[in-house]
């Protein structure tokens, strides 16, 4: 194996595939990236047996990426990676001598490696379906971004540590919740799905693949399995193991009417939130109570400790009906992050039930907010 590439376009890989390897696997091969070249194409591999990456550079032309002479070998994922980050040079030169042994050389440099035979790589076949659901590439970082943050990191419940893709025909509708919240994203998809999931994806793998994706316009393409889901984009495949169980059916978390719905604007309410959070502290929760009075929304905070904060801000109220709760600021300020909308509407039931927060400008996004008693 012998080849000479630009080094943007082999960090640009090697920085894609190396979030699939562990430093803690028992197998000793998966601390390695699988390099397989072809007489056009790099193909680089990395799996911790959780996730597994792979993805090509094609020789486009000779000037980036010319091959001179074929074959795979295993190589320490970490030093390749440390390597090429910290060469100078545009362009590196790759070469196996007697079989294992890896020279790494540019102008002025040459690093030696010991490699690893191929042969003891475990088969990764990353096989595609015949039934591949498609969604834009926005619309996918979109979904995670507006759902991941409300999953669990209790091992102790695996079922909720992932999100809930639920596929209907041609509605896809994505829940994530730790007990305590609830994110949900109903998408409609441009193809309906001949078949129906329903499926949990670990949400630290979906985030990882959801951050590697760089071209927003973009197709991602799902295909699901019955352990395991293969997500490609361009060049890129990304596997994951699915989480075994039946995820809770959250739909009747959801109150289908609201004693009072309040308006307010995005940032304005964020920001009140977040200041009168800074006199909580972690081990109350970072408690903040909100109560209407007419047009007006006081928001307070206090901690024998550090002292008591109050705010007042106008809103919009939906009836002549006042209201007096509290929340976890964070769990309040995460589900606000994830509108990117002007105004958001809060619902609410009662004192001691859900807090609704969704937005007229934007109706495939709930997000679900329990009460915290502080009597």
């Amino acid at each position: 194996m012998k080849f000479t590439i630009k080094k943007e376009l082999l960090l640009d890989a090697l920085n894609k595939v190396s979030k699939a390897i562990s430093t803690k696997n028992l197998i000793p091969v998966l601390a390695g990236i699988k390099f397989e070249l072809k007489k056009n194409k790099l193909t680089l591999t990395a799996s911790d047996n959780d996730i597994t990456i792979q993805t090509s550079i094609e020789t486009a032309n000779e000037v980036d990426f010319k091959v001179e002479s074929e074959g795979s070998i295993i190589i320490q994922g970490k030093y390749i990676l440390d390597i090429v980050r910290k060469l100078p040079d545009k362009f590196i030169n790759i070469e196996v001598v007697d079989e294992l042994k890896i020279l790494i050389y540019t102008e002025n440099s040459e690093f030696n490696l010991n490699g690893i035979s191929e042969s003891e790589y475990p088969n990764i076949g990353l096989d595609e379906s015949k039934k591949k659901i498609v969604l834009n590439a926005s619309v996918f970082k979109n979904i995670v971004n507006q759902t991941a943050f409300a999953s669990s990191t209790e091992e102790s419940k695996p079922i909720l540590t992932g999100i809930n893709f639920n596929i209907v025909g041609d509605i896809l509708e994505c829940n994530s919740t730790d007990s305590y919240r609830l994110a949900r994203k109903v998408v409609k998809l441009d193809k309906s799905s001949e078949d129906n999931y329903n499926i949990v994806i670990p949400s630290h793998n979906i985030l990882e693949f959801s951050r590697i994706i760089t071209d927003d316009e973009s197709d991602v393409e799902l295909h699901i399995f019955n352990n395991k889901i293969l997500f490609k984009n361009n060049n890129l495949k990304f596997e994951s193991r699915l989480i075994n169980g039946t995820y809770p059916n959250t739909s009747n978390l959801l109150p289908d009417d609201a004693l009072l719905v309040v308006s307010t604007k995005l940032n304005d309410f964020y920001n009140v939130i977040d200041r009168v959070s800074i006199l909580t502290s972690d081990k109350e929760k970072n408690v903040v109570t909100l109560e209407t009075k007419g047009n007006t929304l006081i928001l307070r905070s206090s901690s024998a400790e550090i002292g008591r904060v109050e705010e007042k801000m106008p809103i919009t109220k939906s009836s002549e009906e006042d209201i007096k709760i509290s929340f976890s600021a964070k769990y309040m300020m995460e589900a606000l992050k994830s509108f990117s909308t002007e105004t958001v509407d809060i619902n609410f039931v009662g004192e001691v039930k859900p807090i609704l927060i969704k937005s007229s400008e934007d109706e495939t996004l709930t997000q679900l907010v329990l009460p915290i008693r502080t009597y």
